[in-house]
């Protein structure tokens, strides 16, 4: 990977010999490795076991969970905040995996809009949850640096299954609990 970034340097007009640009093919490889490892994770792996027995039948909300993934068009950031919120059925997941689950996914050449659903096909899967909320909030780099560089845009996806689908009342609970 690192030979490749220096040719994209190179290609660019810059001199790898320049003092600052020395080491940029290694740390642009690093940087790269790091925002994409999710496809060197697991769900299973980063769930790994936490799965807690409970009587809990009430809606469970992890808010604002920080994101930060790449537009797999342009390769460019966009960032933002994941709302999740599930109701269990018998067992609850450990709360850090719900935002481990985000990074799995997050951290890998994406659209906001597969990456909602994935998140919540997922904690669906993972929980057997009687239903699943997700909503993302965030601004694309893409179209701030580039293209029509709109500064105050930021998109909003939602995936609903299950009851949050189903039942007007569960998803009206989870929209009054993000206004809070």
């Amino acid at each position: 990977m690192e030979d490749h970034w220096a040719k994209i340097i190179e290609a660019i007009g810059e001199d790898l010999n320049r003092p600052g640009l020395a080491d940029t093919p290694k740390r642009a490889a690093g940087a790269f490795k790091f925002l994409t490892q999710g496809y060197s994770q697991s769900v299973d792996s980063v769930v790994n076991g936490a799965l807690f027995p409970s009587e809990s039948s009430e809606m469970i909300l992890v808010q604002d969970i920080e994101l930060y993934s790449l537009c797999e068009h342009h390769l460019l950031p966009f960032i933002g905040k994941c709302h999740v919120a599930y109701i269990p059925t018998g067992n609850v997941l450990g709360l850090s995996k719900v935002a481990r689950i985000v990074d799995v996914f997050a951290r890998r050449l994406q659209i906001q809009e597969s990456l909602t659903a994935q998140i919540a096909e997922t904690i669906m899967e993972v929980t057997n949850a009687q239903g699943v909320g997700v909503i993302i909030e965030a601004q694309h780099m893409c179209m701030m640096m580039r293209g029509v560089e709109k500064q105050n845009s930021s998109m909003k996806t939602s995936a609903m299954l299950g009851t949050f689908r189903t039942e007007q009342k569960t998803r009206d609970e989870f929209l009054s609990l993000l206004r809070m």
